[in-house]
């Protein structure tokens, strides 16, 4: 049981390593064009990051929460000791959000232009200093215990800095890969071709790094280094070198959906290298994931939390990803044709065709009332609030929805940017 949760974990940071750093690289990519000559491939990484940025930092929050419930002793280990370095990727994220929303307020080329400085450089600083936290614990510098590590050297060492670069050259060629293929879908051959080029360089380097990390690690955190080339770890590095030349050669080659897969499997894989180069230990070279464990019940509760949870999530984020990559965000190519003249007739016709104003109060009584048998019963109602409560919620979102929907005028215009 104990090491069920570490493995979510793990699958939680190769989430987030992939598609957060996607996000992050985009962010670098914008840093580099810099200027009038590189507005089309800042507007492109903006275009194609904005509907899915905010999502992606789910993996992350899923991380830190499963980490502090089934692994308290460890996690208050690693915040006490590596608060540094998580306090800089704690500030990198918000400026990055800051800098989303006060960009589509800018009124000046140079508002503008300072915004996405602040977004490119908060986008470079948050992986690197989330790679000087992994660093930290790969090289066992974080001892158990309420900061009983150095507040200086627990991050500031050869295995964290490379990490740290490490993450950030991945998250850029990842980044351009996903950017070469949307801009491939959206017909912008142009900017397809140079994010082509920078996806290249960028393998190049995050595949140099790669290489030259155990030489680092043979030295700087052996016993990690020792679970790399020996055992389950070595399937782990040669599937992540296979699968990180495949999408080289694909990128290369133009073709950017199989690329996409191919680098992402790459990225994972290097996640799950560390985790089975540190098996059984949380925090070299003390702390085992048993020791370090919580509770059984503890953690039945939080894995009932985790699968009632992803009933929900799973298909929000399949449904956001598949219309991002089917080009539903898509700047529109074709004038807007107008509503069709039946659907207009029928709104005009019937205004509560839409949804009823009574519909949504009536849900949100349901709603409440499964919260109250929820928190003011005993087990064997709980239950059933929790699904009354669970129904009534849905049912107010599509009441809202619908009367959202009827507020909306029939006119015979395309709707603005932004509505």
């Amino acid at each position: 049981m104990a090491e069920v949760p570490i493995v979510l974990i793990l699958v939680g940071l190769a989430a987030y390593t992939v598609l957060g750093g996607a996000d992050f690289g985009a962010g670098f990519w914008e840093l580099t064009a810099r200027g009038e000559r590189g507005a089309a491939l800042r507007d492109h990484t903006h275009r194609s990051m904005a509907p899915v940025w905010e999502a992606n930092h789910v993996w992350l929050v899923f991380v830190l929460t499963m980490a502090w419930t089934c692994y308290p002793q460890a996690f208050a280990s690693i915040a006490s000791t590596l608060t540094i370095p998580l306090f800089v990727a704690a500030v990198g994220i918000i400026l990055r959000g800051a800098g989303y929303a006060l960009r589509a307020g800018s009124s000046t080329p140079r508002e503008e232009g300072a915004i996405s400085l602040l977004f490119a450089l908060s986008s470079v600083l948050t992986p690197f200093a989330l790679g000087l936290v992994v660093g930290g614990i790969a090289s066992g510098r974080v001892p158990i215990g309420n900061a009983e590590g150095d507040e200086i050297t627990s991050w500031l060492n050869g295995t964290s800095l490379l990490i740290g670069t490490l993450a950030v050259a991945t998250a850029a060629y990842i980044a351009a890969v996903y950017l070469a293929a949307d801009a491939r879908r959206m017909g912008a051959e142009e900017i397809a071709g140079a994010f082509r080029a920078r996806a290249l360089a960028a393998g190049v380097v995050a595949g140099a790094l790669a290489i030259a990390g155990p030489f680092v690690l043979s030295s700087d955190a052996p016993e990690v280094y020792d679970g790399l080339t020996g055992g389950a770890g070595v399937v782990a590095l040669l599937a992540s070198a296979a699968a990180g030349s495949t999408a080289l050669a694909l990128v290369a080659t133009r073709r950017y959906s199989a690329a996409r897969v191919a680098a992402a499997t790459a990225v994972a894989a290097i996640v799950a290298g560390w985790g089975l180069a540190q098996e059984p230990y949380l925090l070299l070279p003390d702390l085992t994931i048993e020791q370090a464990a919580a509770g059984d019940a503890t953690i039945v509760a939080v894995l009932i939390g985790f699968a009632v949870g992803l009933l929900i999530l799973a298909p929000s984020l399949g449904y956001l990803f598949r219309l991002v990559l089917s080009g539903r965000f898509d700047p529109a190519t074709a004038p807007w044709p107008g509503p069709p003249a039946a659907a207009v007739a029928a709104a005009n016709a019937d205004p509560d065709a839409h949804g009823s104003p009574r519909a949504a109060p009536i849900a949100g009584a349901v709603t409440a009332l499964g919260a109250g048998v929820t928190f003011f019963s005993d087990a064997p109602l709980r239950s059933l609030g929790i699904a009354v409560m669970l129904i009534g919620a849905i049912a107010c979102f599509l009441a809202v929805a619908a009367l959202d929907e009827a507020d909306t005028p029939a006119l015979p215009f395309p709707p603005r940017d932004g509505d």
